[in-house]
C-alpha cells in the first residue's frame, strides 16, 4: 500500500447534525501501532449518544459528551473487526492478512483500574469511536497491538457485537452469577438482553424470567433459552387473577423473589419493576443508558441487603473468553442488518427509530 492512499469515513461534525462523509491520508502505523482494514463495524445506542451529543440524566439534566472529553468531529465505531493491513515496527505475534477483532475500551495505563487490567473502568479513558477516531471507515489505526484478538474462524460480522454488546452483557451476566441465582430476570429483550440469555444459559444454573413490553421479542427470547417470560405492559385483571407483572415475576419465583436481577434498559419505570421483584440478598445490576431518574424507599435497601451494581462493558481478559464461547457456538449473534459507510446516516437513523431487531453493521 502507498503511504498516500486515500481512506474514506463517517465522521461525526457536531450534535445531531448529518455525518460527513471525508476522505483523508491513510496512516502508516509506527512502533507498536497496527492499521486494520475495517470489514465489518458494529452500529451501537453508545454511538447514537454521541451523535446525539450525551445522555438524559433526568430532571431536565442533560451530560453532554464533550464534558467527558469527546472532541468533534470524531469518527464513530467501537465494535471493530477486520484484516490487519500494516503493522509497526515493534508489533509482535500479529500479521498481515490476521483477522481480528479490536478492544476498543483504552486506558490511560496509569490509573488503579488500568493497573489491574480494568481499562474499561479508566479515570481517563482513551475509547476508540468516542474519545479517538473509530471504525467508521474504511481503516482503522490501533495504538497497539495488545488490543487486538485474532478471530480464528469466528465470522467477522457476528465477532464485532462481542467487542461491546456482548461483553456488556457477558459482563453484567458474570456480576449476576456472583450471587449464585436460582432466578434470574433479564430486562429487555433487544440485542443485549438476547445475548445476556445465551450467556445466563451457557455459564449460570438459573432459571431465567426475560421480561419487556413487546409480546413480538418473546419468540426469539425463548428460542435463545428464557425458560419464563412476562410482558410487563399486561397488568392482570382480578377476574384472571394474574396480578401485576411483579406479583406475577414473584409467584414464578416460588414466590420468594428474584436472586438478581439485569436491567439493559435501566428507565425509572424497570428499575421500579427490578426493586419490586428482588429477594432478600438480591442484587440489581444496571445496564442500559435509558436514563431518567428515580426515588427510592432507603429503608428497604439496608433491610433487604441488596446490592444494586452498574456493569460498563467489559475488560480485554472477558472479551478473549468470549470469543471462545462463540468459537464453541455457546453464542450466536444475530446480525440482521447492513449498510455500506455511505448509508450510516441511515443506521443511526433506523437505530434511533427502533427498527433494527438483533444488530446491524457497516460494511465499509
Amino acid at each position: 500500500m502507498t503511504k498516500n492512499q486515500s481512506m474514506k469515513s463517517a465522521r461525526i461534525i457536531g450534535p445531531n447534525e448529518p455525518l460527513a462523509i471525508s476522505e483523508s491520508e491513510t496512516p502508516k502505523p509506527q512502533g507498536n501501532q497496527v492499521l486494520v482494514k475495517v470489514k465489518s463495524v458494529g452500529v451501537c445506542h453508545s454511538d447514537l449518544h454521541l451523535w446525539e451529543g450525551g445522555y438524559d440524566l433526568g430532571d431536565g439534566e442533560f451530560m453532554k459528551v464533550t464534558d467527558r472529553g469527546v472532541k468533534y468531529p470524531v469518527t464513530p465505531g467501537h465494535e471493530i473487526a477486520g484484516i490487519v493491513e500494516e503493522i509497526g515496527d515493534g508489533v509482535s505475534g500479529i500479521s498481515k492478512g490476521d483477522e481480528v477483532l479490536v478492544f476498543p475500551w483504552i486506558g490511560c495505563g496509569e490509573c488503579p483500574a488500568c493497573k489491574v487490567g480494568n481499562e474499561n473502568l479508566c479515570d481517563a479513558p482513551k475509547s476508540m469511536g468516542v474519545f479517538q477516531d473509530g471504525g467508521y471507515s474504511d481503516y482503522a489505526l490501533i495504538p497497539d497491538s495488545k488490543y487486538l484478538a485474532k478471530l480464528d474462524g469466528v465470522d467477522l460480522d457476528s465477532a464485532t457485537s462481542l467487542a461491546c454488546s456482548g461483553l456488556t452483557a457477558y459482563n453484567a451476566v458474570k456480576k449476576a452469577n456472583a450471587n449464585s441465582p436460582e432466578y434470574l430476570v433479564i430486562i429487555g429483550a433487544g440485542g443485549l438482553g438476547l445475548m445476556a440469555i445465551q450467556l445466563a444459559k451457557a455459564t449460570t444454573k438459573a432459571k431465567i424470567i426475560c421480561i419487556d413490553n413487546d409480546d413480538k421479542k418473546f419468540e426469539t427470547a425463548k428460542k435463545m433459552g428464557a425458560d419464563f417470560v412476562v410482558n410487563t405492559s399486561v397488568v392482570g385483571s382480578i377476574s384472571s387473577g394474574t396480578g401485576s407483572p411483579i406479583e406475577k415475576i414473584i409467584s414464578i419465583c416460588n414466590g420468594k423473589g428474584a436472586d438478581s436481577v439485569i436491567d439493559f434498559v435501566n428507565a425509572p419505570q424497570t428499575v421500579k419493576t427490578a426493586l419490586g421483584v428482588l429477594r432478600k440478598r438480591g442484587n440489581l445490576i444496571l445496564v442500559g443508558l435509558f436514563g431518567g431518574s428515580l426515588e427510592i424507599s432507603l429503608v428497604t435497601i439496608p433491610l433487604k441487603s441488596i446490592t444494586i451494581q452498574g456493569a460498563y462493558t467489559g475488560n480485554y481478559k472477558d472479551m478473549i473468553e468470549l470469543i471462545e464461547l462463540a468459537k464453541k457456538g455457546v453464542i450466536k449473534p444475530v446480525i440482521s442488518k447492513r449498510y455500506p459507510l455511505d448509508e450510516a446516516n441511515n443506521a443511526l437513523e433506523d437505530l434511533k427509530a427502533r427498527k433494527i431487531i438483533g444488530r446491524a453493521v457497516i460494511n465499509p
